[in-house]
């Protein structure tokens, strides 16, 4: 008898799971002053960060792998080296998604989980000192 296993995707809700994490996200970085700095970063519409983001976390979080299959191998912190990132943009983007996890309906086990995974994953994008 096969075991079932359930993807960390499908425990967020799927693709539309995935949307309402990543709409979240993005609607608490584009209104809350604790997100300024990490906001500057972006273009003034964040229609397409939010796509990429959401291409992006489907696969991460075990979904079809949209984001490889349309943009090849994701190197984050190559993308994102045109950016200043410090400790200060870091904090920032973790402060909305932590918030957003938060709020999502999925287990809390999977909240910590995922909490700490992406900690390490914003950390890596850091390329400035400060």
């Amino acid at each position: 008898m096969s075991e079932v296993v359930t993807t960390h995707y499908e425990m967020v809700g799927g693709a539309v799971g995935v949307r309402t994490l990543v709409d979240r996200f993005y609607d608490l970085m584009e209104t809350e002053p604790e997100a300024v700095n990490v906001r500057a970063l972006h273009a003034k519409s964040l229609k397409v960060s939010r796509d990429k983001l959401e291409m992006y976390l489907t696969g991460w979080l075990g979904g079809p792998p949209v984001y490889v299959e349309k943009f090849g191998h994701p190197r984050l912190r190559m993308r994102h080296f045109p950016f200043a990132i410090g400790k200060r943009e870091r904090d920032e983007w973790l402060w909305c998604m932590e918030r957003a996890i938060a709020e999502h309906g999925m287990p809390d086990a999977l909240k910590k989980e995922l909490g700490a995974k992406l900690r390490v994953v914003a950390d890596h994008m850091r390329n400035q000192e400060s």
